[in-house]
């Protein structure tokens, strides 16, 4: 015990009077039948030595038990030297059956001296590599059983002691001693124990308040649910990030505060991180994405830590909302023009090699309108770019009414626009030449802004996918019927015809 702690000195110093209240009460035990072997004419010298074999034959029994639970690699010299220390008791008990009388060489006692050096060697053990494995000590946790076996030596010097004297066995200053000694002793540990209480007693409460303090100063909402989903605490942080009161949703089911799009996927990864996880071990923990509904009614986008606990689960949520919103906002501006929140050329693109992707045999290959309005630079150089922005606005609504609500409407730059037209299987959409009819029809209509009136035109180009094309191909084929539409005298419409006549009539209408 004395070479595996790593405590205080006063829990070394208990552990010491734990051995010498061990010891001081065999001792008070071997005393008496020694005086009562005397009382009764024995030969005391006979006694003390085949005690002395007895003794040597309990730590051998000791030591091979305790041997049968060192079973790792690489902790093998306390183990050769326990194995070096039995042969050596074992020579000395044969050495001691073998002559017939004490054998010395040179003076030395043999038999003592094997015995004496197989002690030492046993003494030595716990201190060599493995040895504190040997003897199964490596925690500071005393069991149960190990504070009540704390009480044993001082019965066992109390029952000797009584024993002797009701026996009418005479008493000497020995045996007064011992069991004074043992009793101080068990006095000195307990009061070291009770210190040791108190100081590890202050530890906990003062551990306890260092994580009462972390847990309810953050930011983060700590939940522990039972394994049936029952909330069994949650931090005080649930009242700032949802609005609850946190003992108001003690006892509740999770699934009642979590968006029903998301039960499921929670639930999964729950099961999931208890099938993992192995038995008595936590696990590292899984991460989910949830919404969790606040007090005022609202979803909170939460992102959450879930690790095994021994009560069931525990929870680490994190309010991230407005991040998400964020993210939101980010992604909306990459992908979509500031100005009319038309989709941009990179989301426009995408579209349309989505459709080109999906398109299936009987379906109407996907059209491309590619529109320039005509007259704009002199409108926003007259009466400037806000009156300009304003014009875009407008003429960005007209296009998204003049098409289906399937199709994609985007802006490019400047005042360039483009719409996607996609064919559904079993339907009959509209011709191309129709829809771009109808959306110069609705662009050459004067657009109020504040009490002026402004007046412009477009030119239109159109490309109907062909097998094989790309994305930017169909829209460079747009873009080339535009310009032949600009040249042609503005205001007008433009089919680009490809070499491969293989398209619909209807899709070809000119």
């Amino acid at each position: 015990m004395a070479a595996a702690d790593s405590g205080t000195h006063l829990m070394w110093l208990r552990q010491v009077l734990d051995g010498w209240t061990i010891a001081g009460s065999l001792l008070t035990l071997c005393w008496v039948l020694l005086l009562h072997r005397a009382d009764q004419g024995g030969d005391v010298t006979a006694s003390v030595q085949g005690l002395a074999r007895v003794v040597t034959d309990i730590l051998v029994l000791g030591l091979v038990v305790a041997l049968c639970f060192c079973l790792e690699p690489g902790k093998r010299t306390a183990t050769t030297v326990a194995a070096v220390a039995l042969v050596v008791l074992a020579v000395s008990d044969m050495l001691r059956i073998l002559l017939p009388v004490p054998g010395t060489w040179h003076g030395i006692p043999l038999a003592a001296t094997c015995s004496m050096t197989g002690l030492l060697l046993v003494a030595a053990v716990p201190w060599m590599p493995g040895g504190v494995s040997v003897v199964g000590v490596g925690e500071r946790v005393l069991p149960v059983g190990g504070v009540v076996a704390g009480f044993v030596p001082v019965v066992v010097c109390l029952l000797a002691m009584g024993a002797h004297v009701l026996a009418g066995g005479r008493t000497d200053a020995v045996m007064m001693a011992l069991p004074g000694t043992v009793l101080l002793g068990f006095g000195v540990r307990q009061a070291i124990v009770q210190a040791d209480h108190l100081r590890i007693t202050r530890e906990v409460v003062a551990r306890e308040a260092h994580y009462r303090t972390l847990v309810d100063g953050s930011s983060d909402v700590i939940t522990i649910l039972s394994l049936d989903g029952r909330v069994l605490y949650v931090s005080p942080a649930a009242r700032h990030v949802f609005g609850h009161r946190p003992e108001d949703l003690v006892g509740a089911r999770l699934s009642l505060y979590t968006h029903p799009d998301d039960a499921t996927p929670l639930m999964q990864a729950v099961e999931r991180l208890r099938q993992e996880a192995e038995p008595g071990d936590r696990g590292p923990g899984r991460h989910v994405f949830c919404r969790v509904r606040a007090a005022d009614g609202g979803w909170r986008h939460v992102e959450s830590t879930i690790s095994l606990h021994p009560e069931g689960l525990i929870f680490s949520s994190r309010d991230v909302t407005e991040r998400v919103a964020l993210q939101a906002q980010l992604e909306r501006r990459a992908f979509h023009d500031a100005l009319t929140g038309l989709p941009n050329r990179a989301l426009f693109t995408d579209r349309v090699a989505h459709a080109l992707r999906k398109r299936t045999v009987g379906t109407t290959p996907p059209a491309v309108l590619f529109l320039d309005l005509d007259g704009f630079k002199a409108v926003n150089d007259s009466a400037g770019h806000a009156m300009g922005d304003a014009l875009l606005i407008q003429a960005a609504r007209r296009l998204q009414a003049s098409v289906r609500a399937g199709d994609t409407v985007a802006r490019l730059g400047g005042d360039e626009f483009t719409a996607l037209l996609e064919g559904e299987a079993g339907a009959c959409p509209p011709p191309a030449r129709e829809v771009a009819e109808r959306i110069l029809s609705a662009l050459t209509k004067p657009y109020r802004i504040g009490s002026t009136d402004a007046v412009v035109s477009a030119s239109i180009g159109i490309a109907v996918a062909m097998p094989g094309i790309t994305p930017d191909e169909l829209l460079d084929h747009a873009d080339q019927a535009m310009y032949e539409a600009k040249t042609a005298g503005k205001g007008r419409i433009r089919m680009h015809h490809p070499q491969s006549q293989d398209v619909c009539s209807g899709m070809l209408n000119n």
